[in-house]
């Protein structure tokens, strides 16, 4: 079967100051060079080329070319950049005129990725590390993305993969020895067994460092709680600088929960505003309340809001006095307990520095987590319960089963083994010139 070439626009949507095309497969080359007066340049430097559709001889643009031979290339293939002007005349001509070419279409989505992976130019952990850079929105989430596309996970997921397959090859080497050598039998049952038993102690310590990872990546979630017009959708506008939430003075305005992204000095995090918690026969805002309630008991944070100082008042997380612009006497602040007026701007830094060393506390911006992704930690945790299952028993069959389901396990973190059912969600999460 022919191998399509494909091309996409790998930059952003025109118009912009410069587009750049790729181009990708067994006829990437002899495209770009159907568009050229002069020759190739040579592989790996830039160089300036006028573009020309040959059919109707029109010039397209003036374009720097660089050309990346496969197998090293980014998709394993013969790989073409074309860095244009952005204009969209200038991007979707060049586009039309290598896709009129036999064998050349558009790309799919994620599709240059995916064929790096088919290729070994990357694994399937490196592929979601990428799918996560090219999300990432604050400096957290981009160290963390960084370090998975990497291949930090991967080098420690294949390391442990082969300290099964040697602690595998002792179990079954003691299999081998007759009755007259039960005592080295022995002795090489003892090793795998200490060295399993610190394998998995290595494993437990990633897998419950993985929630952290999960809250880098997807942010942590606070909670806004509290009566109804205590000033909890002011609190959120004051926070984000911005009007995201309807403020009224009107009771049981906000009946679903209100969800804005926030960065907390390179820690990402999304406020939650609840509706009003109250007794009420509105059927509409008493499922507002209690959706409201769990999300509170979901939330990493929860920033209780009242109006007047009360004693009465438990709160797990943060406790904000609003309003404090009507009070005549100051209520007193705390380690957890902040007085501010959301209208008028008075304590918001002292919350808002108080909430960035939560989440710097919680996080550890410049500490990537081993573990982010779902995928990964249900890998993990198959093969630490893999590797106990080994521990616990004495057969010597039973025990080289369970090596061999754990190493098994490690083998998915990359892509190596089990796979399909992810790749088509994995990849889709990638714009078309990804």
């Amino acid at each position: 079967m022919t191998v399509a070439t494909i091309v996409a626009l790998a930059s952003g949507r025109p118009p912009a100051a410069i587009a750049v095309i790729r181009i990708s497969g067994p006829a990437a080359f002899a495209g770009v060079a159907a568009l050229t007066v002069m020759a190739l340049p040579v592989a790996r430097q830039m160089a300036l080329r006028r573009l020309v559709d040959r059919v109707s001889g029109v010039v397209l643009d003036s374009a720097m070319v660089v050309l990346f031979p496969g197998p090293a290339s980014a998709t394993g293939e013969d790989l073409a950049e074309l860095h244009l002007h952005g204009g969209i005349a200038v991007v979707s001509g060049v586009l039309a005129a290598l896709t009129a070419m036999p064998d050349v279409r558009l790309a799919e989505a994620g599709e240059f990725t995916r064929r790096g992976f088919a290729n070994g130019r990357i694994d399937l952990a490196q592929v979601e590390g990428l799918a996560d850079l090219v999300a990432a929105e604050t400096a957290a989430q981009r160290d963390q993305a960084l370090a998975l596309a990497g291949g930090t996970l991967s080098r420690v997921a294949d390391a442990w993969r082969e300290r099964c397959i040697m602690i595998l090859a002792e179990a079954e080497a003691a299999l081998d020895f007759g009755e007259d050598e039960e005592d080295v039998a022995a002795q090489l049952n003892k090793a795998a067994q200490v060295e399993l038993l610190a394998l998995v102690d290595e494993l437990d310590a990633a897998l419950a460092d993985a929630k952290r990872g999960a809250r880098t990546r997807d942010g942590l979630t606070i909670a806004i709680s509290g009566a109804p017009n205590v000033g909890k959708s002011s609190l959120v506008n004051a926070l984000v600088e911005r009007d995201v939430a309807i403020v009224t003075s009107i009771a049981g305005t906000t009946r679903d929960a209100i969800e804005v992204p926030i960065d907390f000095d390179g820690v990402a995090a999304v406020l939650i505003d609840t509706a009003g918690l109250r007794e009420t026969d509105d059927l509409i805002e008493a499922e507002g309340i209690r959706r409201a309630r769990m999300r509170v008991a979901d939330a990493d944070l929860v920033i209780e809001v009242i109006d007047v100082p009360r004693a009465d008042v438990e709160s797990a997380g943060f406790l904000v006095v609003n309003k404090i612009d009507t009070m005549d006497i100051l209520p007193a602040a705390g380690e957890q307990v902040f007085a501010v007026s959301a209208t008028r701007g008075d304590g918001l830094a002292v919350l808002r520095a108080a909430l960035s060393a939560w989440a710097a506390a919680v996080v550890r911006p410049g500490e990537p987590a081993l573990l982010s992704h779902a995928r990964h930690a249900a890998a993990f945790g198959d093969a630490a319960e893999a590797l106990r299952g080994a521990a616990a028993v004495e057969d010597a069959v039973l025990r080289t089963e369970g090596l061999r389901m754990a190493a098994r396990a490690f083998g998915r973190i990359a892509g190596r083994v089990d796979v399909d059912d992810v790749l088509d969600r994995i990849f889709s999460r990638f714009c078309i010139g990804k």
